[in-house]
């Protein structure tokens, strides 16, 4: 399975999807928003921040085992450092494989895998 995961302080620039077989099926995404809200409370925008060698290990680590449960071809994550205004996105994850299930459980599970076992933090 083909894996690129980035780290950036930009704007997430959605990038075109490069097809690595004939054989995918399935193209998902999703891109996480700062909305304006959060626990009743308006904001500007959310801090994130990462301890990126970790990250990416867990995150490398994470999509292997997902891999082995939902076969894909690839996944292709960013997630933004810094500063994120409402209305941005602070992530981007597009998963390919042969058929929509695939993709859509290894997309879903990557998530929840992220948000509870990789060290990368918020604040308001």
């Amino acid at each position: 399975m083909e894996k690129h995961i980035v780290f950036t302080r930009s704007p997430i620039l959605v990038p075109a999807p490069a097809l690595p077989s004939r054989e995918i099926g399935a193209a998902v995404e999703f891109s996480g928003i700062v909305r304006e809200m959060e626990n009743d409370r308006a904001l500007a925008g959310l801090h994130y921040e990462a301890y990126e060698p970790m990250a990416t290990r867990q995150l490398d680590r994470i999509f292997d085992e997902l891999h082995a449960a939902h076969p894909c071809a690839a996944v292709h994550f960013i997630h933004r450092l810094g500063w994120v205004p409402v209305g941005e996105a602070s992530l981007f994850i597009r998963v390919l494989a042969a058929h929509r299930g695939e993709a859509l459980s290894f997309l879903a599970a990557a998530i929840d895998r992220m948000k509870a076992d990789v060290p990368i933090w918020k604040r308001s």
